[in-house]
């Protein structure tokens, strides 16, 4: 054995071999044109207005409102990380979570949170002076909150059947 080699073999430490892979995640383009994708992109979309436009505002001043704000960035935040699993692959590189199961929970509470959400922020539209920002905006989040219950309602619907075709194959 020459030099070098004996040199290159003394630095090197002992670290036993790995099959490590490395890969990039794939985006899967498909998603965002079904009807699963759709919606949580609009769960996205309208759940975001309705926590800029309460935030916008002095909504710190009613209680009611600091609800409508934990639930709006709390379900958003849940929103964006499940469409970014479903986006890139990730619910089929890791089979050990129940992915459907996952979904149908997380769109029905959602769904029963922005409903109670969306009542409080039409309530709370009184609270403010009619055709003030503060009444703009809140009746402008109280008609989001709404939609984004109705779009939580078609996931949990589309959940749900998806869960159901993922039980009776077991």
């Amino acid at each position: 054995m020459d030099r070098a080699a004996v040199a290159s073999a003394r630095r090197t430490p002992s670290v036993p071999e790995c099959n490590i892979s490395t890969s990039t995640l794939a985006f899967d383009h498909h998603f965002t044109t079904t009807a699963t994708g759709l919606l949580l992109l609009a769960e996205i979309v309208c759940g975001m207005l309705v926590w800029i436009l309460v935030g916008g505002t002095e909504y710190f001043l009613l209680s009611a409102l600091c609800w409508v704000m934990f639930v709006a960035v709390v379900c958003w935040v849940l929103t964006v990380c499940l469409f970014i699993v479903y986006l890139t692959g990730v619910h089929n590189r890791i089979p050990q979570i129940p992915w459907t199961t996952l979904s149908l929970c997380v769109n029905c509470s959602a769904a029963a949170l922005y409903l109670v959400t969306a009542v409080v922020d039409a309530l709370s539209v009184n609270q403010a002076i009619r055709g003030r920002h503060n009444y703009n905006c809140w009746a402008a989040s109280a008609f989001f909150a709404f939609l984004t219950t109705l779009c939580y309602a078609g996931s949990s619907y589309l959940s749900y059947r998806a869960w159901k075709t993922t039980e009776e194959e077991h």
